[in-house]
């Protein structure tokens, strides 16, 4: 019996690969315009740092955490989410010391045991950016216009919604007005939100049941509830996102899954991959810092969006974003001598820059001109018997079918010149 990969978790197999790092490489280049550093962050961290930064009464703590415990008995937890661990080392390490506002992106995967289902696997990976020490609403807009421009520039199709959840002064008020409504709705709601009703109220507005929803939606609105400062940030937020010609909707009821988030909330969904609808998603988290330990006067805003749902949405909306890699040059070795000629020159031409498969088992012309087309080789050198004592060997263009001679004595170097010139002429020098 074979070994499978477990429940939830999902090999990228080569010919996937390409799709992903043209994913990575243009938000890559997006961080850099915007002046993000990368900062790389361990899988394993303390289980107190998630229940202290995500919320004890949310799904992920409750339910989705991949916890255990270590030879010394520490409880030690698999990543859920990014920005603790982020902001874990910037607290740790000091890095608020070093310039005034930090703009910091991490790559790579979670962990959540949840219910798999499309674009959502229990091994996922994500895209994280945290933004630390700056609260003005310019800079929210700043960050969901950058979320906007990775979707754009991948040629995706979102929406954008948008909230405010209100500071530590408005939102008691909220909530106060809300336990009231589910008061009155306790029959009618499921069992986990009579329970959130009681211990964190606005989590039943994250409900994942139809039914609960439908009960949610004549709610009282926290946009009713915010107080002067939070109205006035959202509303500045608002506006500079109209001045970056940023198109969204006010979401009045969307309260993202984790406890940390403060004012501003976003979320860019979709409705091409069915339940799962949010690509990503973030906020701001003003508290949080000084929740895990940092400075009081700290804030912070950040999003995550989820490789896999780009990956999807990618392959489904803009097949031709991410063209087929080509190989430059396929070497055709026919017999044991030419071989052995052909072997180092195409570890020079390699060490040179250009992308040159060579078959090793010394295989039939036929066969090597097939590796070839499945390699996607613009071009192939064929060197057998005939080449070598001629000192010529045959170039031929893949895509206009056209040959010509190229000489195969004097020096390497020389002859990788030649090579280079006819094959990759951009990249001699």
């Amino acid at each position: 019996m074979t070994i499978q990969a477990l429940k939830g978790f999902k090999d990228i197999l080569p010919d996937e690969v390409a799709l992903w790092q043209h994913i990575e490489a243009t938000a890559r280049n997006i961080f850099q315009r915007f002046g993000f550093n990368e900062i790389r962050v361990p899988i394993l961290e303390k289980t107190e740092l998630f229940a202290r930064s995500i919320g004890e009464a949310t799904d992920i703590v409750e339910k989705e955490m991949y916890s255990f415990s270590d030879r010394n008995g520490d409880s030690i937890t698999m990543r859920p989410e990014g920005t603790a661990p982020v902001l874990r080392s910037f607290i740790e390490h000091g890095l608020q010391a070093k310039l005034p506002v930090q703009r910091l992106y991490t790559i790579g995967p979670m962990f959540r045991h949840e219910r798999p289902q499309k674009g959502r696997l229990r091994q996922f990976h994500q895209m994280s950016v945290e933004v630390l020490g700056l609260n003005h609403p310019r800079l929210d807009a700043e960050l969901i216009a950058m979320a906007w421009l990775i979707l754009e520039e991948l040629g995706l199709t979102t929406s954008l919604q948008i909230n405010s959840l209100g500071c530590p002064a408005c939102r008691p008020a909220y909530k106060d007005a809300l336990v009231q409504f589910l008061a009155a709705r306790t029959e009618h709601i499921c069992e986990d939100c009579q329970r959130r009703s009681q211990s964190n109220p606005l989590r039943v507005l994250d409900c994942k049941s139809s039914h609960c929803q439908e009960q949610y939606v004549t709610a009282p609105a926290i946009l009713d509830h915010l107080c002067p400062d939070c109205d006035e940030h959202f509303k500045q937020t608002r506006a500079s996102l109209d001045l970056l010609a940023v198109p969204y909707t006010v979401n009045p009821f969307m309260v993202r899954g984790l406890d940390y988030y403060t004012r501003t909330t976003f979320e860019l969904v979709t409705d091409a991959l069915g339940a799962q609808s949010a690509v990503g998603a973030g906020g701001r988290y003003d508290g949080l810092v000084e929740q895990l330990g940092g400075a009081k006067s700290m804030p912070g805003i950040g999003f995550a969006m989820g490789m896999e749902r780009l990956v999807l949405l990618l392959s489904q909306q803009n097949a031709d974003a991410c063209p087929d890699t080509e190989t430059d040059l396929f070497v055709a070795a026919l017999g044991e001598e030419a071989a052995v000629a052909a072997f180092p020159v195409v570890h020079l031409l390699r060490r040179k820059g250009l992308q040159v498969a060579m078959d090793l088992e010394g295989k039939s012309l036929k066969s090597q001109m097939k590796q070839a087309d499945r390699a996607k080789a613009r071009f192939v050198l064929i060197l057998g018997e005939e080449e070598l004592a001629t000192g010529q060997a045959i170039l031929r263009d893949m895509a206009s079918k056209e040959q010509r001679q190229i000489p195969m004595v004097g020096p390497q170097e020389a002859l990788c010149a030649v090579l280079i010139e006819a094959v990759a002429p951009d990249r001699n020098n």
